[in-house]
């Protein structure tokens, strides 16, 4: 079957506007203009609307779902068990904040009592739940499933002031790193990007897990795999991911 735009719209839930767009940056492009200058979808646009709607659901960006969208070899249905996967991930990651929501109502009525660790569980589990979604085919790949399953209990089990600290020394990683375009290796400022970088790894993985090789590995990797690059690079600006990686390789 065949779709105007309207009714393309209409049937996705979305507004001729999106669709404009998704054509202007070529992420999804009519099957053809017809005489009257309309454009056309056909089965094969609706398919892949659907999919970007499921991983516009798992937050990614739209570079990113480009990115997964035009491999020459992808399997839709590999994609549609990975979308479901991941979607069950959220839904327990949503069902974990719902929970601790409640009990921080019954603390706020007097009714139970929460550590200060307990606040915070739903959160860093939900830090671990976005790492695996986006991350972890490449990096249990890459390190085992030994290693980023101790990276994760590690996360768990750390202590509000180590979560705070560990999320304050990524945040100022960001701040200084969005200044690449001038940055200078070797420079002080490298040198203390370098260093909380460091800091932020050794507190994820463990510092007995930490080694000169696998820093170097892990920016290697950044550079390597797309998602990794648009994580830095849409939080510091487009060649952040690159310049970090120079650091990393110069001062590990």
């Amino acid at each position: 079957m065949e779709y105007t735009i309207n009714k393309l719209a209409t049937l996705a839930g979305v507004t001729t506007r999106t669709l404009r767009y998704y054509d202007q940056i070529a992420l999804l492009t009519p099957s053809y203009t017809n005489q009257s200058g309309y454009r056309i979808y056909g089965q094969k646009e609706v398919d892949k609307l659907q999919q970007i709607l499921f991983f516009r659901e798992l937050d990614l960006s739209l570079e990113q779902i480009a990115t997964i969208l035009n491999q020459p070899d992808l399997d839709y249905l590999t994609l549609l068990s990975s979308h479901r996967e991941a979607l069950v991930i959220k839904k327990q990651r949503l069902t974990a904040l719902i929970k601790t929501i409640d009990s921080t109502i019954a603390v706020q009525k007097g009714e139970i009592k929460m550590t200060d660790t307990q606040k915070f569980d739903a959160f860093k589990q939900q830090l671990v739940t976005e790492n695996e979604t986006k991350y972890g085919t490449e990096i249990r790949g890459k390190y085992g499933n030994e290693q980023i399953d101790a990276s994760n209990a590690a996360l768990m089990n750390m202590t509000a002031e180590d979560y705070q600290t560990m999320q304050t020394n990524e945040q100022q990683l960001l701040t200084l790193l969005a200044d690449h375009s001038t940055l200078v290796v070797p420079s002080e400022k490298a040198a203390e990007i370098f260093n909380l970088h460091k800091k932020w790894l050794t507190q994820a993985w463990s510092k007995k897990k930490y080694s000169r090789d696998t820093h170097k590995g892990l920016a290697e990797m950044y550079v390597a795999a797309p998602e990794f690059t648009a994580y830095y690079d849409s939080k510091a600006g487009e060649g952040a991911t690159q310049v970090l990686n120079t650091i990393i390789q110069y001062y590990a």
